[in-house]
């Protein structure tokens, strides 16, 4: 779709759709993201969080004289602008602000009281998550969600689990290693994401009411290649979904980089590579998008560098037979327009289907469809309607 506004920052106009698509399940108000985003000046990320920490403040401070329903309306509100205020600022992870944002916009979806908060045993540690029980007696489905590179357990509220919920479906959504509630306690990101996933499907086989037969995993943007990956060696899914698919996250970096993939990857691990760093660099200065990633990518993989960051990232692949691995049903969703994984001949989602050997559909969301972003962030409805059909159709 045409960028409606900053149109030469392809990376701060996905953020804005982002926030105006949460609108579909009342993250945000159409007027009041307009407003704020009409105050950010392309690139400046300083600018970015005062304009939606501003926004968050006053509807706080609206919700604690608000009668019941208002200001939960008015706090799911404030928690989307919260961590939206906090998203560019990873660069500087000594910055208060991240923290500050962060935990607000943590208590100001909690106070709304539309999930259970949970704690889910990890290692010698928890990960920490929400579940949405269906209302009724006798088992229940459940879907399991996760985010990817740069979401939150707060966020898939908007992006599909009230979705699910209001479709009889028990929902638990969660942070895993490397996402937001789990970064600020230093649990950075790790690839082998079955080690990750098979402890929280132990904890939903262990709550009442979920049938254990029908038990699906759905993973946003970079969970679509989390996703698959842990299904691949997770026998007890019944279905998983990939929203949007990935096969090699990695190629969201090397198509900025003109060398092949194995070269990539050799000279990435290198103690030394001053020609890559230097290419790095330019970059950032180029395309928003990779200047934002190689930030928050540092941040979330405990990297000290941009180029070390480019070296864990290219581990999260499903090459080398993990993706024919997978037994269950698989649905890939496809963006027209993605604009981290599209791809100039083809795309993730379509690289992955062509490997999957189980029972697989590709849904394609287009721009006529207003659904063409990543991930379908301005049409969430539209989204998962189909994704929720296909899954009653699957199960």
């Amino acid at each position: 779709m045409k960028q409606l506004m900053f149109t030469e920052d392809p990376q701060f106009w996905f953020e804005t759709l982002r926030l105006f698509g949460h609108a579909a399940y009342g993250g945000s108000d159409f007027g009041e993201v307009l407003a704020a985003a009409s105050t950010v000046k392309a690139g400046d990320y300083e600018s970015w969080h005062d304009a939606y920490r501003g926004m968050a403040d006053r509807l706080y401070a609206e919700a604690a004289d608000a009668g019941p329903v208002t200001a939960r309306d008015l706090l799911l509100r404030a928690s989307t602008y919260y961590f939206s205020a906090g998203f560019f600022l990873h660069g500087d992870p000594a910055d208060p602000r991240i923290d500050a944002s962060y935990d607000r916009s943590v208590e100001c979806f909690r106070r709304a009281g539309v999930a259970e908060p949970v704690e889910i045993p990890y290692k010698d540690t928890v990960l920490h998550g929400y579940l949405y029980r269906a209302p009724g007696d006798g088992p229940k489905p459940m879907v399991i969600m996760h985010s990817g590179f740069d979401g939150s357990a707060e966020e898939l509220h908007f992006m599909g689990a009230g979705a699910a919920a209001e479709r009889g479906y028990h929902v638990l959504t969660f942070d895993g290693p490397g996402q937001p509630s789990a970064i600020r306690r230093g649990i950075v990101f790790r690839p082998d994401w079955e080690h990750v996933v098979t402890p929280v499907v132990d904890y939903v086989l262990g709550l009442d009411g979920v049938d254990p037969a029908r038990v699906v995993l759905l993973g946003v943007s970079l969970g679509g290649e989390l996703a698959p990956r842990a299904a691949a060696f997770e026998p007890r899914l019944a279905a998983v979904v990939a929203v949007d698919g990935v096969y090699d996250a990695g190629a969201a970096v090397t198509s900025f980089l003109p060398w092949d993939r194995a070269e990539i990857v050799r000279r990435a691990n290198a103690e030394h590579d001053e020609e890559f760093d230097a290419l790095l660099r330019a970059g950032r200065e180029a395309s928003s998008t990779l200047r934002w990633a190689c930030d928050h990518g540092r941040y979330v993989m405990g990297a000290a560098t941009d180029r070390e960051f480019v070296a864990k990232y290219l581990e999260y692949t499903l090459e080398g037979g993990v993706a024919e691995k997978i037994q269950c049903p698989v649905l890939v969703c496809e963006a027209a327009d993605d604009l981290f994984f599209g791809g100039e001949t083809e795309t993730e989602p379509r690289r992955l289907a062509a490997h999957l050997t189980a029972p697989k559909t590709l849904l394609t969301f287009t721009a006529e469809e207003g659904a063409d972003a990543h991930c379908h962030v301005g049409a969430q409805r539209l989204a998962a309607g189909r994704i929720y059909d296909w899954l009653d159709r699957t199960l």
